[in-house]
């Protein structure tokens, strides 16, 4: 087959990489030059997922992978269009931005030819394949879905930094418009993917067709708003155990000995592309799900709360102190800051005086201060720290590293709390 990838990021050129590992012709479009050009030399644009440089790198070199900023030289004649253009959620309004999606959906139609499956593979509202691409892609190209050209929405399930992994553990959701584009993409995706075994399946490991477009969309926002809401749930647990002085990591621990409890583990942040975003765009479709909302709200308070629990460790206040955050990354080991708690955390410090500094091993002096931040060294002397990100280089941190701080509040539970006698550590919910 020959295969249109529709923009080259952290998930669309994994995918192009392993389409194109299963033998066939692959095209990836994006609007970056930079990444077109790396990906054209056989250099990975982004440092950090797993298999990705080899694959790549042996995949250009045999000529079946290339990449362009020309939707015309990567559209006619495919026999399948995957699109993986980001999706952006206001941060304010919750509203979704549907900027990039459009013009990327009006590029692909202009070049669309007959025969030709598409597939939405970002996560969407319900509703938006049938009711809002498949019109603009029948307006400007003049074909007709069902008749020339199918649509299927089928979303990506994967964590960066393991994608080649998570392809193999998890089943291909998807769900068409019609019976023939269904069963379309029914056997692209069996032509692109393997499949580990699942025993601890319902049925077996491999493409599952949920019925339609819209239960598909539905089923992408069900898992990641159900993580959202139970962290929300861990959260409220943990700061009432707080109040009252019990350790609710034993607790939950405790609950989840039975079968039916899988209670989350609280903390000062949930960040990325996918966990904080999610629910919003199912709030879009559903404004009155109560319990959605409230999960968002408790979660986004979480990083106010750990500067709470910081400046009550410092006796109440926190102006004329310095205060380390430690971690940028939204998650330990991805040098990525997508709706990170670290901008919320600084905000919080910078509002009640203190001054703030930031770290990440991942990231250097230079990266750290484009995003306005002064960077810490760890050995500086400072009054309080805040691990804002699970990294593994924090789980053998020492008071020595931090000299003159009074206060570590571990977000993220990951220090050894043998070795901060000498220093108020924090836990939320410990």
């Amino acid at each position: 087959m020959k295969i249109a990838v529709i923009a080259m990021g952290k998930i669309g050129l994994p995918l192009a990489v392993q389409f194109a590992s299963k033998g066939h012709e692959v095209v990836g479009v994006d609007v970056n030059e930079q990444i077109v050009d790396s990906v054209n030399k056989g250099i990975e644009p982004f440092p950090g997922e797993a298999e990705l440089q080899d694959r790549l790198s042996e995949l250009v070199a045999a000529g079946k992978l290339r990449a362009t900023t020309d939707y015309a030289d990567a559209v006619p004649g495919a026999d399948a269009v995957v699109i993986v253009v980001p999706l952006f959620v206001n941060d304010e309004t919750w509203q979704p931005d549907f900027g990039w999606m459009d013009a990327a959906t009006r590029s692909l139609a202009e070049t669309l030819t007959p025969g030709t499956l598409v597939s939405y593979e970002t996560t969407l509202p319900v509703g938006t394949t049938r009711n809002r691409w498949v019109p603009l892609i029948e307006e400007v190209s003049g074909l007709k879905e069902g008749t020339d050209f199918h649509a299927v929405f089928s979303p990506e399930r994967v964590l960066t930094g393991r994608v080649f992994k998570d392809l193999r553990a998890y089943p291909k959701l998807i769900g068409g418009l019609s019976d023939e584009g269904t069963e379309l993409a029914r056997k692209f995706y069996e032509a692109v993917l393997d499949f580990d075994e699942r025993p601890d399946l319902p049925q077996p490991n491999g493409v599952w067709d949920l019925g339609s477009a819209e239960a598909s969309e539905l089923a992408k926002l069900a898992e990641t708003t159900y993580r959202d809401v139970n962290i929300g749930l861990a959260n409220q647990f943990a700061r009432f155990a707080d109040k009252n002085g019990i350790d609710v990591y034993k607790v939950i621990d405790a609950s989840n000995s039975q079968p039916y409890s899988h209670i989350h583990r609280p903390g000062i942040a949930v960040g990325g592309h996918c966990i904080p975003v999610y629910p919003r765009l199912y709030l879009f479709n559903d404004p009155d799900a109560t319990v959605v909302r409230a999960a968002r709200e408790a979660n986004a308070e979480m990083p106010n709360y750990a500067v709470d629990l910081t400046a009550a460790g410092l006796g109440g206040s926190l102006a004329n102190t310095t205060v380390a955050v430690l971690g940028a990354s939204y998650r330990g080991g991805v040098k990525e800051t997508a709706f990170s708690g670290v901008f919320a955390t600084v905000a919080a410090l910078r509002e009640r005086g203190a001054t703030v500094v930031v770290h990440d091993p991942m990231y250097s002096d230079e990266e750290l201060a484009k995003f306005g931040w002064d960077a810490y060294t760890l050995g500086d002397s400072v009054d309080a720290a805040i691990i804002q990100a699970d990294h593994a280089e924090y789980k053998t941190l020492t008071p020595a590293e931090l000299p003159g701080a009074r206060v570590l509040v571990d977000g993220r539970n990951v220090t050894d709390p043998a070795a901060w006698q000498t220093v108020t550590r924090i836990v939320i919910g410990a």
